[in-house]
This record gives C-alpha cells, sequence and structure tokens, in this order.
C-alpha cells in the first residue's frame, strides 16, 4: 500500500465505519517505535492516525456490510466526499485504483476498508513544533482544507486525537499533579515507545485475562516468568520467551514484581498462603501486585501478609474483557503502595490503555466491584429487554438497531446483543465471574447499609443461568435465565 488510500473504519458499538485515505506524514513527525503502520486521513473529520500495516486483510465481502449497518447522516456524507474524492481523481488522471482491496482490525476493534491507490497528489504541512501544534492538510483534488489540530507531544512522538477511533480523553499528556490518574494514555499510540523496566516480571494465572497481559507484557519488551496451575498453558509463553517458574513460591523468589490474576477470593489467597505459595518466596523490597477481582477483606489480609515480610503491595484489579486484554486495552484500578505503581508503569502501558491509582488498598477492589455490579446489572437488563421484545411480537434485530442509534449506544451493547442473536456465547468474561463480582458488590452493600435492590435481582437471574449451565459462557448468557 503506497502513500495514498482509503480506508473505513469500524468500531462495531458507539463509533461507525469512516472513510479516510492513507497519506504521506509529516517529514518531522514519527512512527511508533516498533510498528510497521500508515498515516491515516477520515474523511470529513479534522481526524488522522497511524495504522498497522499487517492488520490490513482481504476486503471485498464486507464493504456493502459495512455501509449497510451504519446509516448515520456524517457518516454517508463522508461515504460521498470519498466517491467524490474518487470521480475527481480519476477525472484528472491523478490515482489508479488497485483491483486489490483491504480491509483491518486494529487495537479498539475497528475494521478499516482500504483502496490502495498511486498518488501523491495530496500533502500535510506541519504547523508548530509541539503541544499545541497542529496539522493543515493541503488537497490537490479539490477537498477543503481541515482546520489546524492540538496534539500532544508523548515520549518524543507526536500524536492527535481520533474523534472517531478514540474517546478524546485518552490521550494525555502524563504528569503526576496529585490526580487519582496519572497513566491515562492511549495504549495504540503509547504502547510502541514503551521503554520495558529492566525489573524482572513474574505472573501468575493464565485465564481469559491473563493470557493477554503476559502476551503484551512480552511484545513490549519485559522479561517474564510465568506460572500457572494447568502447566500446559504455560507453553505458548515459553515459546514466545517467557520463563517457567514451577511454583508461585519459586516465581516470587526469581522476580522482582510479581502479578496474580485469578479467579476469586479463596483462589487468591491459596496462592499466596498454600503450599509452595507466594508469601514462601517473598523477601525485603520484593513486590506483589493482586490484579484479581475480589473483596476489600481479602485484600486487607493479602497486604498484610506480603509487608509482614519486607514486601510490597499493591492491588490492580482490571475493568475489560478477554478481547481488551489481548488488546492491550484493560483499565487499570490501582491502590496501595504508590511507588509500586511507579514502578509498573511500562507494564500498565503494555496491558491497558488507562491506569487510576485510587490509594489505599482496598479501593480499588470496592470500586472494580462497583463497575462490575453496574455492568452485570445492564446485560441483564439488556437480556431482559430482548426477549421482552420477542415475547411481544417485536424483532430483536430492529429494537437492537434502535437501541444502537441512541444514547445507550456503545460498542459493549453492539457486540453482546449480536452475540446473543447469533447464539455465539463463547467466553469474553465468565458468566460465573460476574455471578461472584454481583455477590461481593452486594455484601460490600449489605456492611455499608446501602441498598443494592437492582444488583439483588440481576444476582438472582445470573444464578438461574448457572443453574441451566451456563457458567463457563459468557456474561451475555444470561440471556438463556430468560428463555428458559
Amino acid at each position: 500500500v503506497e502513500a495514498n488510500s482509503l480506508n473505513l473504519t469500524d468500531s462495531l458499538g458507539r463509533y461507525p465505519p469512516w472513510p479516510g485515505k492513507i497519506v504521506s506524514p509529516p517529514k518531522d513527525l514519527k512512527k511508533p517505535r516498533g510498528k510497521k503502520c500508515h498515516f491515516v486521513k477520515f474523511f470529513g473529520t479534522e481526524d488522522h492516525a497511524w495504522i498497522k500495516v499487517e492488520q490490513l486483510k482481504p476486503y471485498h465481502t464486507h464493504k456493502e456490510e459495512m455501509i449497510k449497518i451504519n446509516k448515520g447522516k456524517r457518516f454517508q456524507q463522508a461515504v460521498d466526499a470519498v466517491e467524490d474524492f474518487l470521480k475527481k481523481a480519476k477525472g484528472k488522471e491523478q490515482v489508479r485504483v488497485s483491483s486489490t482491496l483491504f480491509f483491518f482490525l486494529n487495537k479498539r476493534h475497528f475494521l478499516s476498508i482500504c483502496i490502495p491507490l498511486e498518488s501523491t497528489g495530496d500533502s500535510l504541512e506541519m504547523l508548530g513544533a509541539g503541544p499545541g501544534s497542529g496539522f493543515k492538510w493541503e488537497s490537490s483534488v479539490g477537498e477543503p482544507p481541515l482546520p489546524t489540530k492540538p496534539a500532544f507531544l508523548l515520549n518524543n512522538s507526536l500524536f492527535c486525537f481520533i474523534q472517531y477511533g478514540f474517546p478524546k480523553d485518552d490521550v494525555l499528556i502524563v504528569q503526576d499533579t496529585g490526580s487519582t490518574s496519572i497513566q491515562a494514555a492511549d495504549s495504540t499510540a503509547i504502547n510502541g515507545s514503551i521503554t520495558p523496566t529492566d525489573k524482572r516480571i513474574g505472573f501468575l494465572g493464565l485465564g481469559l485475562m491473563g493470557s493477554g497481559i503476559v502476551s503484551n507484557l512480552l511484545k513490549m519488551g519485559h522479561i517474564v516468568t510465568v506460572w500457572n496451575r494447568t502447566a500446559e498453558k504455560c507453553d505458548l509463553f515459553i515459546q514466545e520467551g517467557a520463563r517457567l517458574g514451577r511454583t508461585p513460591a519459586e516465581v516470587a523468589s526469581m522476580c522482582d514484581i510479581t502479578f496474580s490474576c485469578v479467579s476469586d477470593p479463596k483462589a487468591a489467597r491459596d496462592l499466596v498462603l498454600g503450599p509452595s505459595g507466594v508469601l514462601q518466596g517473598i523477601r525485603p523490597g520484593k513486590c506483589y501486585i493482586e490484579m484479581s477481582t475480589v473483596d476489600p477483606e481479602t485484600i486487607t489480609e493479602l497486604s498484610q501478609v506480603i509487608t509482614s515480610r519486607g514486601g510490597r503491595f499493591l492491588e490492580a484489579p482490571v475493568a475489560g474483557s478477554q478481547q481488551l486484554s489481548n488488546d492491550g486495552m484493560l483499565v487499570i484500578l490501582a491502590a496501595g503502595d504508590r511507588t509500586v505503581y511507579e514502578d509498573c508503569s511500562s507494564c500498565f502501558q503494555a496491558m491497558g490503555k488507562t491506569s487510576f491509582f485510587l490509594g489505599e488498598a482496598g479501593n480499588a477492589a470496592r470500586m472494580m466491584l462497583i463497575l462490575n455490579m453496574v455492568q452485570g446489572s445492564f446485560m441483564a437488563t439488556i437480556a431482559e429487554g430482548l426477549t421482552l421484545a420477542q415475547a411481544t411480537g417485536q424483532s430483536q434485530q430492529t429494537f437492537l438497531d434502535i437501541l444502537c442509534q441512541g444514547q445507550m449506544a456503545s460498542t459493549f451493547v453492539d457486540q453482546k446483543c449480536q452475540n446473543i442473536l447469533q447464539g455465539n456465547f463463547k467466553p469474553d468474561y465468565y458468566l460465573k465471574h460476574i455471578q461472584k463480582d454481583l455477590r461481593l458488590a452486594i455484601s460490600m452493600g449489605d456492611m455499608a447499609n446501602h441498598p443494592t435492590p437492582m444488583a439483588a435481582a440481576a444476582n438472582e437471574v445470573y444464578k438461574r443461568a448457572k443453574a441451566l449451565d451456563q457458567s463457563d459462557n459468557d456474561i451475555s448468557a444470561v440471556y438463556r435465565a430468560y428463555i428458559h
């Protein structure tokens, strides 16, 4: 794919497919380090972004589908702009459209349709040189020039907000101003410039979330030792360059920082306190980071036993799913020893798009349970709406189409509902785990003497789904509790 081509991008949710073209970047604009990518300008917007080359895939069979499912006026205007561009370009014989078409899948799940062109008719002019500078587009095929655009200098590379690809608060200049969020940085932009810590990293638990986290740590150059209760799961990561630990104690003793990501409070306690557990490998200065979603009481207990041995403790549960874990786009909620949080900066950048420091140990567990309580209740309500639509003779697909054009539109709603309609309940987040989180959140509400009636109702629906053997399916399988 040469300097100029056309793309169509789809976020599978709130952000519709969006047409654009690959252009030559300014000479002073550096590519994200370690990534082969093109610089893309989106039609009808001021937005532009680096897009990874290896994510280009055959396009023809997807174009009509992408256009059909997006009816928005601005989207149609942007598509019309593409057609005008092609007509004008052809008329001036400035470009030759290749017969080979592509789409790509990026870390935000955007499908981009690419029509390779051969032209150098468009140019970019750099305005300014630093924070607050922007770009001015000059086109030889009659497109109106775009206004200048704010940009931020991050790790010596210039990145701009992508209106239709990324929420605008994802790209921030990283400053420690006392805020609870000191690592709010877009993973797609920043990951390519990560300088991995030279500390030895251990990781315990290679489940749905842990596997993606370890893969991204390795990709970004971290030295990682892995352990899993089912040893066979370690094989793939050993092939990718990870080292193997025989027990949790051995991993903790070999590594400077050890992460754990397991299923529930009992598993988290057993990993630390059980035979050959982490506690046996803790020495003064060793860091232990609990990423499992557990209750605050478990965090307090683990923090006390780790620090009693001279270790340093941080909790860092993650908001997201298997896909977001694989894509390095998790949200990390951290609390405990802030110096550990800072020591893990490169790790958190590798695995997530944003991290928050929430103060004393236990706060991250509380926040995580609240978030998952909301997500679990919302998923149950969506399932209830889909089944009520069916029961009253309404089209479930039409219900989804309307929902995704309104205020509740989101990638989460779109993906989960599409999976339900397709009967695809492959786990992205286990149903049994969201039910566990609801149970823990309700218990937390009881201790705070705070009512949680919505969560309690949702919890009963998930318990019914578990009774229907849906525990190891995705949370969207709560739908089946309403149809059986």
